[in-house]
């Protein structure tokens, strides 16, 4: 049997593609973690990482190996937590930045109210992480069901639709119908992997606009929210995310079609964390609370339709 303190140190430094990012993370030195990592090699018979012009990369033979232990890895870190006076209270919760910003953490406190014991711990998320890298007892995704490796919950069905700053529409021209979106700027989410959903509302709205005065793009989607709310062009609105400033009349929506998407926020967990107290009372609570808005998927609910695309 190889030693666990190896694994652990081939199971970060896949996750962090650096020796001393994952020595920092385990608390050791980096020649410690290179010893552990030599010995597992020997153990084995094979090279698990290349390492070339500063750059660290899991070999095939290194990726198979640990795609099978990286699961008995999870269930031993499970059920010892599970069993743990000092950390059963711990709970790690992995969110996409905008959900997290507009909408859980002005949450969070009715959670820790509710449960003034679990010590929460926050990770940060992007749409372009891989979720079997990250180690968390929940976390917060955003697209359609399709993650075979986590138990998934969607928390809300999400209904998406242009939204502008009140001053935008107080300094231009009418907007009156879906066509007049030509003569604005529109805000976009953009990167080289991920688009937004303009394309999508205009689609549904049979909007034949293909051109705007001008384009803003937006590497993430906080971003875009943050640009919409500052007035410098119309975007689209997830309703779970922009409900707040709707009713405050920090943005304003100028049409009344809304397009529902088969896309939305899920709650994730993997399997052989789910059954732990806390991640259940959390699970609990997140629904619920969504619920009071009536907009809340009950657990097993069918989760619609499908989309082939999400950004965040």
């Amino acid at each position: 049997m190889p030693p666990l303190n190896a694994l652990l140190a081939l199971e970060a430094i896949a996750r962090h593609q650096s020796f001393t990012r994952a020595a920092s993370e385990l608390s050791i030195t980096q020649t410690a973690i290179s010893h552990r990592i030599k010995e597992l090699e020997s153990l084995l018979g094979i090279q698990l990482f290349s390492r070339k012009q500063n750059l660290t990369k899991i070999t095939n033979e290194g990726r198979i190996y640990l795609e099978c232990v990286r699961p008995a890895i999870a269930q031993i870190a499970a059920a010892t937590e599970s069993v743990s006076s000092v950390h059963d209270n711990r709970l790690t919760i992995a969110c996409l930045f905008a959900f997290s910003a507009r909408c859980l953490t002005p949450a969070l406190p009715e959670f820790l109210a509710m449960h003034p014991n679990v010590e929460l711990r926050l990770m940060p998320l992007a749409p372009t992480d891989r979720l079997e890298q990250c180690d968390f007892d929940v976390a917060i995704w955003h697209g359609i069901d399709d993650w075979p490796d986590f138990d998934a919950q969607k928390i809300a069905d999400e209904d998406i639709f242009p939204v502008c700053a009140p001053a935008l529409l107080a300094s231009g021209p009418p907007l009156r119908i879906s066509e007049d979106l030509r003569h604005y700027p529109i805000v976009r989410t953009a990167s080289p992997i991920i688009t937004d959903d303009w394309t999508v509302w205009l689609r549904e709205s049979n909007t034949e606009v293909d051109t705007f005065v001008s384009e803003v793009h937006c590497g993430t989607l906080a971003f875009a929210m943050n640009a919409i709310i500052e007035g410098l062009g119309v975007g689209i609105g997830r309703s779970m995310l922009v409900g707040k400033d709707l009713e405050s009349g920090r943005l304003v929506e100028p049409f009344t079609f809304r397009y529902r998407s088969p896309a939305g926020y899920h709650v994730l967990s993997r399997p052989e964390r789910s059954a732990l107290p806390k991640v259940q009372k959390f699970k609990r609570w997140l629904l619920a609370h969504f619920a009071k808005t009536g907009q809340a998927i009950p657990i097993g609910a069918a989760p619609g339709l499908h989309e082939p695309f999400s950004w965040d």
